[in-house]
C-alpha cells in the first residue's frame, strides 16, 4: 500500500457497546476515503444472542482477527476503546503483519499475563463482581445505569448529551464477565513495525500534561506509555470520545492513518 493510499480503519468498541457506537466516526472516515470497519464483539450489540458464559477475551481477540483476515486487510489502523485496549493488544500480537498502527482510544495496553479485572481498583472490581452475581445471571456484567455513568466511576462523561446517555442505556448490552477475568497471553515481544498511538480524553481524565507529571514522579500508571515510539494525542472531552467528538476523532484517525 502506497503512502498516499487511505489505510483501512478497524474500530473496536469498549465494554457493553457494539459497532453502532462508531457510526458517526465511521461515516466521516469513509467520507475521507477510508474503508471503516466498526466491529461488534461476540455477545454484544446485534450479536447479543451469541453471549455465553464462556465468551471470554480470546473470543473477542478472535473476532477482530477474523475481520482482518476475512476482509483481507493490510496496513490497517486498529482502534480500541476502553475495555478493548486489551483486545487490540492481543490482536496486534497475533496478526502484526496486517497492521500499520494500533490506536488506544482513552485506554492503555495491558501486559502479558494480566487480566483486565486485575488492573482495576479493588472497590470497582468488587462492585462489578457483586453486580454480576446480583443482576447479571452470574456471568454477565450489566450495563451501568445512568447515575453510575454520570458519576464518572467508569470514565468521565464530559461532552455527552442526553441523546448519548439514552443511547447507551437503550442500546448497551451486558458484558460477558469472562472477558474481564481472562489473562492476556502474548506470544512475542511487541512488534516494532506496528506504530503505537494513544488518544486521551483530557476532560476529567488523563491529559498529556498529567501524563508528563506522572512520568516525572515515576508513577506506574505512566510506565505503559514510556518509550520514544509512542505517538500521544489528546482531545478536550471525556471517555466516550467517539460520541462526544466524532468529527475530531475521525479527523485525528485520518491523520494517523495517513501518516
Amino acid at each position: 500500500m502506497s503512502a498516499d493510499t487511505p489505510h483501512p480503519v478497524v474500530l473496536v468498541p469498549g465494554a457493553c457497546l457494539g459497532g453502532w457506537v462508531y457510526a458517526e466516526v465511521a461515516r466521516r472516515l469513509r467520507a475521507l476515503g477510508h474503508d471503516a470497519y466498526p466491529v461488534t464483539l461476540t455477545g454484544l450489540g446485534e450479536r447479543v444472542h451469541l453471549a455465553r458464559p464462556d465468551t471470554d477475551l480470546e473470543t473477542h481477540i478472535t473476532d477482530v482477527v477474523n475481520v482482518l483476515e476475512h476482509e483481507d486487510l493490510h496496513d490497517a489502523v486498529l482502534v480500541g476503546h476502553s475495555y478493548s485496549g486489551i483486545v487490540v493488544t492481543g490482536v496486534a500480537d497475533r496478526r502484526p503483519e496486517r497492521l500499520s498502527a494500533v490506536v488506544y482510544l482513552d485506554c492503555a495496553p495491558v501486559p502479558d499475563g494480566m487480566a483486565l479485572d486485575g488492573l482495576m481498583p479493588a472497590e470497582i472490581r468488587e462492585r462489578q463482581r457483586r453486580d454480576v452475581d446480583e443482576r447479571g445471571d452470574g456471568w454477565r456484567w450489566p450495563v451501568p445505569d445512568r447515575d453510575t455513568l454520570t458519576s464518572g466511576l467508569y470514565g468521565s462523561t464530559a461532552g455527552l448529551g442526553e441523546e448519548h446517555l439514552r443511547m447507551v442505556e437503550e442500546r448497551g448490552s451486558p458484558q460477558p464477565y469472562a472477558t474481564f477475568t481472562t489473562p492476556l497471553r502474548l506470544n512475542a515481544a511487541r512488534p516494532s513495525e506496528v506504530r503505537r498511538v494513544a488518544i486521551f480524553g483530557s476532560a476529567g481524565g488523563m491529559s498529556l500534561e498529567t501524563l508528563r507529571r506522572l512520568t516525572e514522579e515515576g508513577d506506574p500508571r505512566a510506565a505503559l506509555f514510556t518509550g520514544d515510539d509512542w505517538e500521544l494525542h489528546e482531545l478536550p472531552t471525556g471517555h466516550w470520545l467517539m460520541l462526544s467528538m466524532p468529527e475530531e476523532v475521525a479527523g485525528l484517525l485520518h491523520r494517523i492513518a495517513s501518516g
